[in-house]
C-alpha cells in the first residue's frame, strides 16, 4: 500500500493548463515549477460525461455532488497538461456483474463517488439501468504520471512515442484484483481493478518506454514498483480501510458461489493514446484500425 500511496491526485478540469488526474498521476510538482501551490476548488464536469450514442438513458436527473476538486499542479499559463494511457472499456457481457458488485460494495461505503464524475454511487445505484449504463464509459491504464509540458514540447514528446511503440503486438489483459489505494497527503481514496497476471508483463514494458521519453524531456518518470490497474470509484479522504474490509467482506461471500473464478474480466489490448491538453493522439494504431 505505501508504494501507491502516490498513486494518485485530485481530479481537475480538462483545460489547457489543468490535469485530470487519472490513475497513477502525481501529486508532486514538478522541479521546474514554483513549490507554493494553491489548490483551487473545480466545478464537477457535464453530466453528458454519461451520456453514450445510442443510448436511451439519460442521466441529467442525477444530483451532483459538490465534492473539493484540485489540481495536481499549479496553474501556470502556456502550461499542457500530458497523460500517456490504454484506453479499457469493461465488456459488456462484465458490466451487469461489475455493477452489482459495486452496488454492493456502495452500501457499506456510502462516501464513493463514480470516478472522473461527481455522481455518489448511492444515488447511482437506485437505478440499476443506469448504474450498469455507467460501466459503458472509457476507464484507463496509466503509462505515465499526468505532467505539465511547454507547447514547444509536444510535437517532440509524441514523434517519440509514436516511433518506440509503434509495433506493440496485441495481448490479453486479465483484470483479477480489486484494490485500494490512496493518493499522496491522504486526501483521496480509489477503488480500482488491478492488474496481476495477463497483460502486466506488456504493459510494465511499455511503461519503461514511455519513461524513456519523459527523461529526455527531463519529466518525472513513473513509479519504480508500478501497479497497473483501472479505477472505478473515488472517495475523500482515506477510507481504505473501510474501502478494503468492504471488498474482502463482499469477495469473501461471492467466493461461495464461484469459488474458481478466475479474474474479474479479461480485455484485449487495443492501443495506447496521449492526452496534451484537451487533444488526444494516438501513438500507436494496429493494421485493421
Amino acid at each position: 500500500m505505501d508504494a501507491l500511496r502516490a498513486s494518485y491526485g485530485g481530479s481537475s478540469s480538462d483545460e489547457e493548463v489543468d490535469t485530470v488526474s487519472p490513475p497513477s498521476a502525481s501529486t508532486s510538482a514538478p522541479q521546474f515549477l514554483d513549490e507554493t501551490v494553491t489548490f483551487l476548488p473545480l466545478p464537477p464536469p457535464p453530466l453528458s460525461l454519461l451520456n453514450f450514442p445510442n443510448s436511451t438513458c439519460v442521466l441529467d436527473d442525477l444530483p451532483i455532488d459538490q465534492a473539493t476538486r484540485v489540481r495536481s499542479f499549479p496553474h501556470v499559463q502556456g502550461n499542457y497538461a500530458l497523460h500517456v494511457y490504454i484506453p479499457v472499456y469493461v465488456p459488456t457481457n462484465a458490466r451487469k456483474e461489475v455493477a452489482l458488485f459495486m452496488k454492493k460494495i456502495s452500501s457499506l461505503v456510502p462516501a464513493l463517488h463514480l470516478v472522473d464524475i461527481d455522481i455518489p454511487l448511492d444515488v447511482l445505484c437506485k437505478d440499476d439501468q443506469k448504474l450498469e449504463q455507467a460501466w459503458a464509459r472509457e476507464f484507463h491504464i496509466s503509462l505515465s504520471r499526468t505532467v505539465p509540458i511547454r507547447v514547444h514540447q509536444i510535437d517532440s514528446i509524441v514523434t517519440m512515442l509514436r516511433q518506440k511503440l509503434q509495433s506493440p503486438r496485441r495481448y490479453w489483459i486479465d483484470f483479477s484484483k480489486w484494490e485500494t489505494f490512496v493518493n499522496d497527503d491522504l486526501s483521496r481514496t480509489f477503488l480500482s481493478m488491478e492488474i496481476i497476471t495477463g497483460g502486466l508483463m506488456e504493459i510494465r514494458k511499455q511503461i519503461q518506454v514511455v519513461n524513456e521519453v519523459y527523461k529526455l524531456h527531463n519529466l518525472p518518470e513513473f513509479y519504480k514498483e508500478a501497479r497497473p490497474h483501472i479505477s472505478v470509484a473515488w472517495a475523500l479522504g482515506d477510507v481504505s480501510q473501510l474501502s478494503s474490509q468492504a471488498v474482502h467482506n463482499e469477495l469473501k461471500r461471492s467466493a461461495v458461489k464461484e469459488p474458481f473464478k478466475r479474474c474479474i474480466f479479461t480485455t484485449k489490448f487495443n492501443g495506447i493514446e496521449c492526452k496534451i491538453g484537451k487533444k488526444m493522439y494516438k501513438i500507436c494504431k494496429f493494421p485493421d484500425e
